[in-house]
């Protein structure tokens, strides 16, 4: 059983729900990324989603997409997230760690390393899953065969435009969990219907069988168990970046800290 699979079904018998934070890898210095990521651990993160920076980030909006190129100018790519993700399970073995980006980065480093590179040094990292935003499922069923080969899961998106045609294409080679996103746009934008997601996933549960996870727009604490009720997990990205964006080194970690445990207690309460 995988990391995620194991994570998913401890929190199902205790009755919980996954919280799942999303940071930018390299933001907002290049060196801080693996103590975030414990400090997120300790504050009730269950699994992490780390954002490889690319230059052209189509799915994210500017709060994220600034992130991103905050961490490219400081020199952080794929050889560095791989780095960031080795440091971290220095300290822990337990955690699943999620890559979250886009496909460039993926091919150049095969490019650069040598075909299966990027799924071998993946794995050798500690690196659990992987969701690319511009792989759709028809096309990477060969990949997804090589990735759960190496152990890691590829997780895919859904949208409220997503058909049962597209929800059963992701049924098929999707692992780990699926990420349902809430909203129409980019990370960051408009505002969170939670009716319209719990009318929502009982029809991707019809044809996907692994865990659901809700992002996009989730904010505070009562987004969070408002998503939650209905949810697997519960993904935040944009509003962490926002918590960070500007604070001194030092605050960061006690910034994200003290919010995640806010959203943290939301869920189990």
């Amino acid at each position: 059983m995988s990391r995620i699979a194991a994570t998913f079904a401890r929190l199902g018998t205790d009755g919980r729900k996954a919280l799942i934070p999303y940071v930018t890898a390299g933001f907002p210095f290049p060196d801080i990324t693996p103590e975030l990521m414990h400090g997120m651990v300790e504050a009730g993160a269950d699994i992490i989603e780390l954002g490889v920076p690319f230059s052209d980030p189509m799915a994210d909006g500017p709060v994220i997409q600034k992130a991103g190129e905050r961490a490219l100018a400081a020199g952080v790519g794929m050889a560095q997230v791989l780095a960031m993700v080795r440091a971290f399970r220095e300290q822990d073995a337990a955690t699943p760690v999620v890559l979250m980006g886009y496909a460039n980065p993926v091919e150049r480093y095969d490019l650069v390393n040598g075909q299966g590179a990027f799924i071998h040094d993946a794995a050798a990292a500690g690196v659990d899953g992987l969701l690319v935003v511009d792989y759709p499922p028809e096309e990477c069923e060969a990949f997804a065969a090589d990735l759960k080969r190496a152990g890691l899961d590829l997780i895919f998106l859904l949208a409220p435009t997503s058909t049962p045609q597209r929800m059963q294409q992701v049924a098929r080679v999707a692992g780990g969990y699926v990420y349902y996103v809430s909203l129409k746009g980019v990370t960051g934008a408009g505002h969170l219907d939670t009716d319209a997601v719990g009318q929502m996933l009982p029809r991707i549960r019809e044809h996907v069988k692994i865990p659901v996870g809700v992002g996009f727009g989730i904010r505070d604490a009562q987004s969070a168990r408002a998503v939650g009720r209905v949810a697997d997990a519960v993904v935040i990205g944009t509003r962490i970046i926002q918590l960070i964006e500007e604070q001194p080194r030092e605050r960061v970690v006690p910034e994200v800290g003290t919010f995640l445990r806010g959203i943290r207690q939301a869920l189990d309460s």
